[in-house]
């Protein structure tokens, strides 16, 4: 198989982002690429066009290579629901929750066995693949029954390039360190290293990569910089992030709560292209404050962050601000949590049968979570009853609970293949939806922001495309990172398999 596993001294060295970028750069020379995570554990995940869910990196990525993304892209996902449990993700569909000791004892042989399969799908399909590593490939704690790394390479028959991160200190141990731990046989599979978050003038650095090379014989295949703003979305807590402006009137100031178990954080990313508006993270009543909107995103444990919510008064701070004159809109597991009543007959959502709590109570509805999760790519318009203009509006759906109404009135957000979904009140100053990627609509979002902007006494703006933005981000990346890698290189160690 021709291509490189992307390694990493620990998590969030970026991984992620030169994966990206190397599929970008590959497909811009017209290689069918695609990106290969064996097994990514994320509450961040990405919604193929047969309505399975993958790891959110690994779509993403997907759309750098310019191929439609599929669950052999990312055979298994972990989605964690409390700090000793995840739900078990398997080509796409959720199968079980486990420990994680009863996921390495019960769940490794039959993972080897997916992800053999997905080689041999991408191995057919692609002319090569750039395949992620997860966290640091020699916890010696797990090592012996990983299913990302080194395990993954050799399955593969792939060779290795090991990243780390400057920007945190310790480079050359973590460098040093991590072939130290590696077999001798693993250690022959690394056939470059790249440093990457380098701050300042890379002349410095011309010492420690000399250095390198001749204390490990592996050559570096680059010094890469540290990237401001590249606007990748991240994968997991670790890239969540803030975009702070200066305060003042002239900027929208949107509060997002940042639950423990929060999932698809990627919701609002759209923002960050916005010049105007400014994104802070809220993780208690205190925290508030008196922002121009509220954005509740999904959760992976509905009911116990809404509890953490009531414990630290942002429930009731939601409320008031609402009661207020506040603008409030819940995505998905936030739509739940903004309901009056949520119930949890089977555990599916707390592992307690038959559970029930109160919610915020502004959306007069009760939810209930079933057995069965449903994943599902869906598009339709805005429902007559909002008054907005009737544009096609796209994203998709991963959640346990149903929701309904206790109230005779009416008030639908969308319509959504031949169904009423969500809900609308007061000129969208509250709304509910299970419905992922809403502000990726550019019409919908900028027509939302724009009732804030004309509260504000702001001028109102025109639409970013946001397509237009992906495509522009994912080249100027690559064109970044490669300018500062050894390409000639690289593109040996791509084309050095069968």
């Amino acid at each position: 198989m021709k291509g490189v596993m992307i390694q990493g001294t620990s998590s969030d060295v970026g991984k992620s982002l030169i994966a990206t970028a190397l599929c970008r750069i590959l497909a811009n020379k017209g290689i069918k690429v695609a990106p290969f995570k064996s097994q990514n554990m994320s509450n961040n995940s990405y919604v193929t066009m047969d309505g399975k869910e993958i790891g959110r990196a690994q779509g993403i990525q997907a759309e750098a290579a310019k191929v439609e993304a599929t669950v052999w892209m990312n055979p298994i996902l972990l989605k964690p629901r409390s700090d000793s449990q995840s739900e078990v993700v398997l080509l796409g569909e959720a199968t079980t929750t486990l420990s994680g000791r009863d996921y390495r004892e019960q769940f490794y042989q039959k993972g080897i066995r997916v992800i053999q399969k997905s080689l041999e799908y991408l191995h057919s399909h692609y002319e090569m693949v750039i395949m992620e590593g997860a966290g640091s490939p020699v916890e010696i704690n797990l090592k012996d029954r990983e299913l990302v790394n080194m395990k993954v390479a050799e399955l593969a028959d792939i060779p290795v390039i090991l990243v780390a991160d400057i920007d945190r200190g310790g480079v050359f141990a973590s460098i040093i360190g991590t072939l130290a731990l590696f077999s001798e046989q693993e250690r022959r599979r690394v056939k470059g290293i790249i440093i990457n978050k380098f701050r300042g003038d890379q002349s410095l650095f011309e010492d420690g990569v000399r250095w390198l090379e001749e204390k490990t014989g592996i050559p570096v295949l680059g010094v890469l910089p540290f990237i401001h703003d590249h606007m990748i979305e991240g994968e997991d807590s670790l890239s969540i992030r803030e975009k702070r402006l200066a305060n003042t009137e002239e900027i929208i100031d949107l509060a997002v709560v940042n639950n423990r178990y929060l999932s698809n954080f990627t919701d609002i990313e759209p923002f960050f292209f916005e010049q105007d508006v400014s994104v802070r993270l809220v993780h208690k009543g205190e925290d508030l404050g008196n922002p121009d909107a509220v954005i509740l995103p999904g959760t992976k444990s509905t009911i116990a962050d809404l509890e953490a919510m009531k414990r630290s008064g942002l429930a009731d701070q939601i409320k008031n601000y609402y009661a207020k004159g506040g603008r409030v809109i819940g995505l998905c597991g936030g739509y739940q949590m903004l309901c009056t009543v949520l119930k949890d007959p089977h555990g599916t959502d707390t592992g307690i049968i038959n559970e029930e709590i109160e919610g915020i109570g502004l959306i007069p509805a009760t939810t209930t979570f079933e057995k069965k999760k449903q994943t599902i790519r869906v598009e339709g318009t805005y429902h007559p009853y909002t008054e907005l203009a009737c544009e096609k509006v796209e994203g998709y759906e991963i959640h346990l609970g149903k929701t309904e109404y206790t109230s005779k009135e009416r008030c639908p957000f969308l319509w959504l293949d031949s169904r009423e979904e969500g809900y609308y009140r007061e000129n969208g100053r509250l709304i509910g939806t299970y419905m992922h990627h809403l502000f990726y609509n550019d019409v919908f979002r900028n027509t939302w922001l724009d009732q804030i902007r004309l509260q504000k006494g702001l001028p109102k703006r025109k639409p970013l495309v946001m397509q237009e933005q992906k495509d522009k981000r994912f080249d100027v990346l690559a064109d970044e990172i490669k300018k500062h890698l050894d390409w000639e290189k690289v593109m040996d160690i791509l084309q050095a398999g069968d």
